[in-house]
């Protein structure tokens, strides 16, 4: 292994564009977040050293044996993600082991752009991940800061860029203007075209950075020459197993790569991923998990992430039945979806692994989803799926264990109905029962709205709710009328206030509605809305029944006697409904019996 000769960060980015740099099959995908990306110019301008680089020089014969990738310019979190594949024919390349995050962020700084998603923004809309661009502010340092930052960098939209227009402290100037300027002197020019000519701190800080990108040779590279895969992987891990971002399944995934045959086993990997996750009202499973579930379902015996368990065998079997694997995930997460499951009420992506296993092993396809016959088996399905995510603990430790567990019960007692129970008799012998316990009970009831188990918990008890319909977490007594002001000004002292907000968000004061009929309750007192709602007395009591509601509150000194009550009767509905693990069918039958039910279901409907 030899040093080779530094370079400035402008000839490196030009090997980049060039792809004389290119990203081996066994690298892992860009991971940076825009933090980093400042720290890492801030650190350029101060002249900080930025690290070494490990690169592999790949002849011609060797290049044409692997999966080679080009680098990010423009990244997005949304729909650019990927590395893009390179053709590389055969010619003579250099391969970056160790600095490929580093080597990005530098070329979407000086030439690309960075899509995040927005705060609170949908995961599933494109217009959530606005582009942004890496500007300086070229009128002062940043401001003091926790992260130690001395120049102000910041990945910006151009809409941002637009409001900042009259800020007489700020002018963002773009930094991939400072790759392009052959000379600093381009640069002065371009100051002063924006009448900042004679600013002695946008001069300096400007023509310091080009120093920085053009004529400094501060990159360090140490070379590889050896052909030998095996050394250069083994160095590959050495190098990487220090670090938090490279996770195992990034590793297996590059042997993958390398091994598959009939297909490309990280775009067939990162498509699937990519298409689960758009399921529904959108999904954040990762790669780990579907190469969990790839490896569960091929039916090879050890599933943990071992380098030892990606054998060519292996990778061959994973490669040959991969269009099979994938259907079964995909029909996976259909249901999921169906259960009314999404990315902000699962809490925990690994019981998609057997599910996919049963319907795979089954040979299901779509119409296992609504086909009349299936009905019961999907009923228990469901009701599995949720109290698994219920208890807590269940897809936590031991994963591997139970998982190998649940396949083998699946074979033995899988092949025509879902085996529950069987299921949870192998669980509750590894310390993951399902079984109802004081602890259990408790649990869910402090539950509290915006937890991911609190839709799942609100599903099972109350199955009359077709969660293939959106349904919202609604507060039966309105947060609104819970607002602390509000309560102050009705009288309310303190201690009430506090006593009221300790009840406002908890799992006895919330229900599930459809969503266009919980965008008409708002803030509506509920016995008011309800009275409106449902019109007719038995419509009334079968609202009330199907919701476990004795009585509805009119304000908010009503409300504590409510909450009071219907924490009573859930904590019986919780221990009736996760014992018996099915739909308590008579109670919710019985109800129904005593309305008339196209006139409720006309109004669920609106």
């Amino acid at each position: 292994m030899g040093h080779l000769p530094p370079k400035t960060i402008a000839e490196t980015l030009r090997g980049i564009q060039s792809n004389e740099l290119v990203l081996p099959a066994i690298q892992r995908e860009y991971v940076w977040k825009p933090s980093q990306v400042v720290r890492l110019f801030d650190s350029i301008l101060r002249g900080y050293p930025i690290g070494s680089f490990l690169a592999w020089r790949i002849d011609p014969e060797t290049v044409e044996r692997f999966k080679f990738y080009g680098f990010l310019k423009d990244y997005s979190q949304f729909d650019n993600r990927h590395n893009p594949d390179l053709d590389l024919l055969s010619r003579q390349v250099t391969a970056v082991l160790d600095g490929q995050q580093r080597l990005t962020s530098l070329n979407i700084g000086l030439r690309g752009s960075y899509a995040v998603r927005e705060k609170y923004a949908r995961y599933n809309h494109a217009r959530s991940y606005p582009t942004r661009r890496l500007y300086l502010n070229v009128l002062d340092e940043a401001a003091p800061n926790d992260a130690g930052l001395r120049y102000d960098f910041r990945l910006m939209t151009d809409q941002q860029i637009r409001d900042s227009t009259d800020d007489p402290a700020h002018h963002w100037f773009p930094v991939a203007k400072v790759f392009e300027a052959p000379t600093a002197i381009q640069l002065m020019r371009d100051l002063a075209q924006v009448g900042l000519g004679n600013n002695d701190f946008a001069i300096e800080v400007l023509g310091q950075l080009h120093q920085e990108v053009h004529a400094n040779q501060s990159l360090h590279m140490y070379e590889e020459t050896d052909q030998d895969v095996e050394r250069v992987l083994d160095i590959f891990i050495r190098v990487n197993s220090g670090g938090t971002v490279l996770s195992y399944s990034d590793l297996l995934l590059s042997i993958a790569t390398a091994q598959w045959k009939e297909r490309d086993a990280r775009d067939a990997i990162h498509g699937l991923v990519d298409a689960l996750n758009q399921t529904g009202s959108g999904f954040s499973f990762s790669q780990d998990v579907v190469l969990k579930a790839g490896l569960m379902l091929a039916g090879i015996s050890d599933i943990a992430f071992k380098v030892k368990n990606f054998t060519s065998e292996n990778m061959a079997t994973l490669d040959r039945e991969w269009d099979a694997i994938s259907e079964s995930l995909r029909l996976a997460v259909a249901l999921l979806s169906d259960f009314g499951l999404s990315d902000s009420t699962l809490s925990a992506k690994s019981v998609i692994i057997p599910v996919a296993y049963y319907v795979h092993s089954r040979n299901l396809d779509d119409s296992y989803r609504t086909a009349v016959a299936n009905a019961p088996d999907r009923s228990q399905l469901r009701s599995w799926v949720l109290r698994s995510l219920i208890v807590r603990g269940v897809w936590g430790s031991g994963l591997d264990t139970l998982l190998r567990d649940l396949r083998t019960i699946i074979d033995q007692h899988g092949q025509s109905s879902f085996p529950v129970t069987e299921l949870e008799r192998t669980m509750a012998l590894r310390g993951k029962s399902l079984a109802v316990t004081d602890e259990l009970v408790d649990d869910v009831l402090d539950l509290s709205y915006g937890s991911a188990r609190t839709f799942a918990v609100l599903a099972m008890l109350f199955d009359h709710v077709d969660t293939r319909n959106q349904f919202h977490v609604d507060h039966v007594f309105p947060r609104a009328l819970l607002d602390p002001k509000r309560l102050r000004t009705d009288g309310f002292s303190r201690d009430e206030v506090d006593a009221l907000l300790s009840r406002r968000d908890r799992f006895a004061n919330l229900q599930l509605l459809p969503g266009p009929e919980n965008i008409e309750k708002s803030a509506s007192a509920p016995d008011t809305w309800a009275a409106a709602t449902y019109t007719s007395a038995d419509t009334m009591r079968s609202y009330l029944a199907l919701n476990e509601l004795t009585a509805l509150p009119h304000d908010a000194r009503e409300f504590p006697d409510f909450f009071e009550a219907r924490r009573v009767a859930l904590a019986s509905r919780v221990r009736r409904k996760l014992a018996s693990g099915v739909a308590d069918t008579q109670t919710e039958e019985t109800a129904a019996e005593e309305y008339d039910s196209t006139e409720l279901d006309a109004a669920l409907d609106e």
